[in-house]
Parts: C-alpha cells; sequence; structure tokens
C-alpha cells in the first residue's frame, strides 16, 4: 500500500486532475459593456441634407404654433422679438394690457423660453449637443409639451387669460426655447426654425444671391418659406378645425423628426498620428 502525504493522494497517471475552485477571469467570456446600439445613440449626429429637412419640418410646425398662440394668446410662443417688444409697451404703456397684449402673457412666454434655452444648451455642453440620444430626447420632450397643450386645450378650452392660459404658454415657450437651441447645435444657423428677420436681411445681402449654386442663400429661402407656408397652414387650420387641431399637427411634425433624428449619419471620429481615434 502506497502511503500518502498529507491526506492527499496524487492523481493516478494518465487522469484529469479536476478544478473546482472559482474559474478564472481570463475563462468567463464577459459581454460588451457598452453594445452597438447604445454606441450608435452616443454618436453625435452630422449636418446634412437630412438634418436641413429635419429643421425645415420643425420650422414649418413652428409656423403653425404661432399662427395660434398669438390669437390665443396675445403672445407668441416662439417669436420673442415681438415678445420683447410687446413687453416693453406693456412697461411703457399699461394701459393697452388686454387690448393689444397680455402682459402676463408675454412675460410667461419670454420667460419660459429662456429657461428653456438656457437649460437645453447647458445640458448639452455637459452631454454634447450633436449626440443622438439628446435629441432624440430633447425632442420627444418638446413633442409631448405640444401635445399636452393641445389636450388641455380639448378638455378646459381657450381662455385669453387664467391659470390653464399660463400652462399653455408656458408648455408652448419651453418647447420652442429647447428646440431653437437645438436648431444651432447643428450648425445651420441660415435655419433658426423661428426667428425670421436675421434670415431675409442675411438674405438680400448675400453677394452671391443669384448664383447657381449658392448653399447659405437656399437654406435660408426654404427656412423663409416653411414659416410663411406654417404660418397660412395654422391659420387655416385654426379657423377651420380649431386651434387644438392646429397643435396636434404641429407636435406630428415634431414626432416626425424625433424618429427621424434614428436615422441621421453620424460624424466619422478624428483619427490621431497614431491612427487612433481621439
Amino acid at each position: 500500500m502506497e502511503s500518502q502525504t498529507n491526506g492527499t493522494a496524487s492523481p493516478a497517471q494518465g487522469e484529469v486532475e479536476i478544478k473546482t475552485g472559482p474559474p478564472s477571469s481570463s475563462s468567463i467570456s464577459c459581454p460588451s459593456s457598452s453594445p452597438k446600439a447604445w454606441q450608435y445613440m452616443k454618436e453625435s449626429v452630422r449636418p446634412s441634407g437630412l438634418a436641413e429637412l429635419q429643421l425645415i419640418l420643425l420650422t414649418f410646425s413652428t409656423g403653425i404654433q404661432d399662427a395660434v398662440s398669438f390669437h390665443d394668446f396675445h403672445c407668441f410662443a416662439s417669436n420673442q422679438t415681438g415678445n420683447t417688444v410687446f413687453l416693453m409697451l406693456a412697461i411703457a404703456l399699461p394701459e393697452l394690457s388686454g387690448e393689444m397684449f397680455v402682459t402676463v402673457n408675454i412675460a410667461t412666454a419670454l420667460g419660459m423660453f429662456l429657461a428653456s434655452a438656457w437649460l437645453t444648451g447647458q445640458l448639452g455642453h455637459i452631454v454634447g449637443a450633436r449626440r443622438r440620444i439628446y435629441l432624440i430626447v430633447c425632442n420627444l420632450i418638446q413633442t409631448l409639451l405640444v401635445f399636452g397643450t393641445a389636450a388641455l386645450q380639448y378638455r378646459e378650452g381657450i381662455q385669453l387669460e387664467g391659470a390653464n392660459t399660463l400652462i399653455s404658454i408656458g408648455l408652448l415657450a419651453f418647447a420652442s426655447g429647447s428646440q431653437v437651441v437645438q436648431s444651432r447645435s447643428l450648425r445651420m444657423t441660415e435655419i433658426t426654425t423661428a426667428m425670421a428677420t436675421a434670415a431675409w436681411v442675411d438674405l438680400v445681402i448675400d453677394p452671391n444671391l443669384l448664383a447657381l449654386k449658392n448653399r447659405p442663400r437656399n437654406r435660408r429661402v426654404a427656412f423663409l418659406a416653411a414659416l410663411i407656408l406654417g404660418t397660412l397652414v395654422g391659420a387655416y387650420i385654426f379657423k377651420t378645425l380649431g386651434s387644438p387641431a392646429a397643435l396636434i399637427i404641429s407636435g406630428a411634425g415634431k414626432l416626425l423628426v424625433t424618429v427621424m433624428y434614428f436615422f441621421n449619419s453620424a460624424e466619422e471620429e478624428e483619427k490621431s498620428d497614431g491612427g487612433e481615434s481621439v
């Protein structure tokens, strides 16, 4: 009989020793911590023809929205140039409040617009203003705000003043502020989706206004045409179906753009001298 050392037997020749301890880290196959889908959502959207189309659609939706908001609330949800002028008139000529404009409505629209622009812009600096996931989430929130306003109007009706009025104005202005900031992040300053003054001026002073190929001019013309058409369509829908229906169509346009962000091409990553992505 062979002796045993320390009470353990050595494996016989030809037998395979089975290890019962925990497996080593090299034997474990871990799934990728960043799936391809998540990497795709983190990509930065590239300014492109599709992005131009998206901004034009948002401009069309803005035209519809402002066409009804001015009639219903005597202020603009998106056009803060007009609101700023009206607010100064309210300070200088308070007796006009209630006739030409409603001071609290204008102040709410301007305040919520600026608050949304600040929040969207500052968060964009942190997470990346053109990241696909950020554009999708922001645009989806804007869409829900517009739909929420339409639902509120369907349920409670439309009044020139009151709590529901301020809520409606606040929701629309907040959505508009975020939208304008996002349009700037796509590096197409010719399409602001809201303010037309600069576009008109830049269009007529363009030294290459009559050139056959002029991308900035084409963008400005498309932007102004979409804003005008959206306003006319908004006025027609308001006259025939009412404000809530117009807002639903405006929100549908924003929802379409939200879905389209899934298909934008991404910017190529810059390469360092060693060939590695920066």
